[in-house]
C-alpha cells in the first residue's frame, strides 16, 4: 500500500495531522506513507520513523510551477490512497488529479466534487465540540476504525542531546508569542506571572527568531527566577524535546501547544479571544486550560485570532490572573 497525506497549512495543523500517520502505520505497518507539507515545516518530520518520503511544496518561490512539478511526482508514485487534510483549491488539484486509486478529502475543498470520498467538515463549537484530531480521523475511519490517535513528533537522539544541558535543574517553559494579537497573552501579563514563579525554577522562553525581541523584554522584566531566551536557538524538534521534561509548559492557543501534545508534555494553555471548544486544545495527559472566568459577551470575537481587540480593551486576556497560571505548577 502507498499513502500520501497532504497538509500544507501552518505548523500546528501539520502537528495535529501526524495522528493520521500514527494510525496508518498501526493498521498498515508495511505501507509506504508519504507526507506533503509547505516549505518551512519540513523540520517537524525529520527522522520520522513511519515516513517513507517527505514532499515539500515551496509556496513562496514559483508557487504554481512548484505545485505542478509536485503533481507530476505524485502521479508517478501511483498512490493507493491520497488523504487531503487541507481545504484549499491548490491541494484539491493535487488530490483530484493525483491518479490515486482513491482520493479522500473534506467536502469544503472546492475540488471535492472530483474526490472519490468527500468527508463532511464539521465546525466545532461550544454546543458541538469536535477536536481537530477527531475530525482528521474521519478521513481514514472507513478503512481503519473509530480510534483517534494522538499527534506525535519524534525528536532524534541529537535533538535530545542538544537540550540536555538545559535540563540539569527544575524548569518551566513559556512560549509567549503568537501570530495573532488576540491569541497572545500580553507581555506585561507574562512578566507579572513570571515574577511569581518560584526562584528554584529556570524559565526558558521558546519561539521563533522573530519572537526573540519580545522574549528579551520579558527576560529583562525584573523576574527573580533565572530566565533564558531561547527564541530562534532551537529547532521545532529540539523545542519539543525540551518541553517533554519541563515541570510545566505555558503556551498560547498556538503551535507550541501542539508541540507539547506531540511529546505528551505537561501543558497549560492560555486562551484569550478563542475557545478550547473550537477543537484545537491540548491533548497531553497532564493539561490545563486557563481562560477568563467571567463570561464576556464579546468572547469569542471570531474563530481565529485578530490583529487587535475589536473593542480595544482586551479583557479576555487582562481578566486572567496569575493564580490561575500558578495553580498548574
Amino acid at each position: 500500500m502507498k499513502f500520501l497525506v497532504i497538509q500544507t497549512a501552518f505548523i500546528g495543523d501539520v502537528v495535529l495531522a501526524t495522528g493520521i500517520l500514527e494510525k496508518l502505520h498501526r493498521h498498515f505497518p508495511d505501507a509506504e506513507i508519504d507526507f506533503l507539507v509547505r516549505k518551512g515545516n519540513e523540520g517537524l518530520l525529520q527522522n520520522h520513523p513511519y515516513l517513507h518520503e517527505l514532499l515539500i511544496w515551496d509556496k513562496k518561490n514559483g508557487k504554481l510551477k512548484n505545485l505542478f512539478r509536485l503533481l507530476g511526482k505524485i502521479r508517478k508514485r501511483r498512490y493507493d490512497k491520497v488523504i487531503n487534510v487541507q481545504r484549499f483549491a491548490a491541494t484539491g488539484i493535487l488530490t483530484a488529479f493525483s491518479g490515486a486509486r482513491e482520493r479522500i478529502g473534506f467536502d469544503k475543498n472546492p475540488l471535492s466534487w472530483l474526490f472519490d470520498k468527500k468527508i463532511p467538515h464539521v465546525i466545532s463549537d461550544v454546543h458541538n465540540p469536535i477536536h481537530e484530531a477527531d475530525r482528521n480521523n474521519e478521513l481514514i475511519r472507513a478503512f481503519t476504525n473509530e480510534e483517534v490517535m494522538k499527534p506525535r513528533l519524534y525528536p532524534s537522539a541529537p535533538d535530545e542531546a542538544a537540550v540536555q544541558g538545559y535540563k540539569k535543574l527544575p524548569y518551566i517553559t513559556i512560549s509567549p508569542a503568537s501570530v495573532w494579537f488576540t491569541k497572545q497573552f500580553p507581555k506585561d501579563k507574562w512578566i507579572s506571572f513570571a515574577k511569581e514563579v518560584p526562584a528554584n525554577y529556570t524559565i526558558y522562553l521558546l519561539g521563533a527568531p522573530g519572537d526573540a525581541p519580545l522574549a528579551e523584554e520579558i527576560r529583562n522584566g525584573g523576574i527573580v527566577a533565572t530566565v533564558v531566551n531561547l527564541c530562534g536557538k532551537l529547532s521545532f524538534l529540539q523545542s519539543a524535546a525540551l518541553m517533554k521534561d519541563a515541570a510545566m509548559n505555558y503556551v498560547n492557543d498556538s503551535a507550541p501547544m501542539h508541540f507539547a501534545s506531540s511529546v505528551n508534555a505537561p501543558v497549560t494553555a492560555v486562551y484569550c479571544s478563542t475557545l478550547p471548544s473550537f477543537g484545537f486544545g491540548p491533548l497531553s495527559d497532564k493539561r490545563f486550560i486557563v481562560e477568563i472566568q467571567t463570561p464576556l459577551p464579546c468572547r469569542p470575537c471570531g474563530l481565529h485570532g485578530r490583529p487587535a481587540c475589536p473593542l480595544g480593551h482586551f479583557k479576555c486576556a487582562y481578566g486572567i490572573t496569575n493564580e490561575q497560571l500558578l495553580s498548574s505548577l
